[in-house]
This record gives structure tokens, C-alpha cells and sequence, in this order.
């Protein structure tokens, strides 16, 4: 079972990640904001993963610490249970309808981090508490610690809501694509055999 189990604590945030890549999109999530446990939830609904997060952080302060901390961790997760990465598919896409938006994530589990990202939301965008330039800012984190070449666009949407949870349905998806074991693949798919 390709699977990881990463905790890491600041004095800012407490986070606990367990995670199967090869699940059935079970998932239990609580970081204390409930517009990111839906969405985390929706990506492992759609990328078939089995996880569990549990994060505390300075709340009070502001989300950017426990939404940006809760990318690195996973990220963390996905690069642990990847492993020495033999037999992946590594590439992945995937372009999600959520009613008015659209969104599409191209990801590459490469060993490069580095996101592209071009996304814009309507004025007055802010979801409850949750402001949504945090959605890059998670992004950036999980790109970065899972060491995947990700791109994330959204060419049109009228509601921020939908064009995010474009977003992390795509991201699922894509993931699962990428992280699947296709049994034609001998060894690491890369030429350079690494």
C-alpha cells in the first residue's frame, strides 16, 4: 500500500496527515475552516485517496498560516507515499465543469515543484472568512513539498465558490491520473531513469 503519515508543528500550526493513494476517497477533515475541509474534501472524493487531517493554528491571527501549512503537509504525504515513484503514470489532467466555471490542472510528478497559476475571481469574492487568494497559497505549498510541476487555470467563472471547487475536483482527478500504477511502465518513467 502506498501510503504516508506526516505531522508537523509550528508555533503556528499543529497538522496531522495520514493518507492512501490508493483508496477508495474516504476522508475524515477538520482544520477548524470549513470551506477548506470541503474542498480537500472534494479532491480526495475525486482522486480516489483515503485521508485523514487533522489542524490546529492561530486562527485568531488569520487562515493564511493553517491553509499554507496544510499544503506543505500534504504535499509531504503525497511525496512520501509516492515513494521511489516506479511505475507511475506521472502525468496528469483534468478539466472540471462546476456549473458557470470551468477549471483544468496539468500536473507533472516530476521531482521539479513549480505552479502555474492563472486564476481570477470576481470582485467582493470573499467566501465567509475565507479569501480566496489563499487557494494559490495552498497550491504553492503543495507544489513545493510534493515536488509536482502543477498548473491551474480557470478561464471564466462568475461564482468564486464554483470556480474553486473547479479547482480541487480537477486537482483529484488529475492527481489520480498521475499517481496510478500502469503496469507497462518498467521502472521510473523518465529518461533520464531517475
Amino acid at each position: 500500500m502506498r501510503s504516508a503519515k506526516v505531522d508537523r508543528k509550528t508555533n503556528e500550526t499543529d497538522i496531522k496527515v495520514t493518507l492512501n493513494l490508493d483508496g477508495e476517497g474516504k476522508y475524515t477533515i477538520d482544520t477548524s475552516i470549513p470551506f477548506l475541509d470541503h474542498m480537500l474534501s472534494l479532491m480526495c472524493k475525486h482522486g480516489l485517496f483515503d485521508m485523514k487531517i487533522k489542524a490546529k493554528g492561530d486562527l485568531e491571527v488569520d487562515y493564511h498560516h493553517t491553509v499554507e501549512d496544510t499544503g506543505i503537509v500534504l504535499g509531504k504525504a503525497f511525496k512520501q507515499a509516492l515513494g521511489n515513484m516506479k511505475g507511475i503514470s506521472r502525468y496528469g489532467q483534468a478539466s472540471v465543469p462546476m456549473d458557470e466555471a470551468l477549471a483544468s490542472v496539468s500536473l507533472d510528478i516530476s521531482g521539479r515543484p513549480y505552479l502555474v497559476y492563472k486564476v481570477e475571481f470576481p470582485k467582493r469574492s470573499k467566501i465567509k472568512n475565507f479569501d480566496p487568494d489563499l487557494v494559490e497559497d495552498f497550491l504553492q505549498a503543495f507544489a513545493s513539498n510534493s515536488s509536482i510541476t502543477l498548473h491551474v487555470a480557470s478561464p471564466y467563472g462568475r461564482n468564486t465558490h464554483h470556480i474553486i471547487e473547479a479547482i480541487f475536483k480537477a486537482l483529484g482527478r488529475a492527481l489520480r491520473q498521475a499517481v496510478a500504477i500502469d503496469p507497462r511502465v518498467k521502472g521510473v518513467p523518465s529518461t533520464k531513469s531517475v
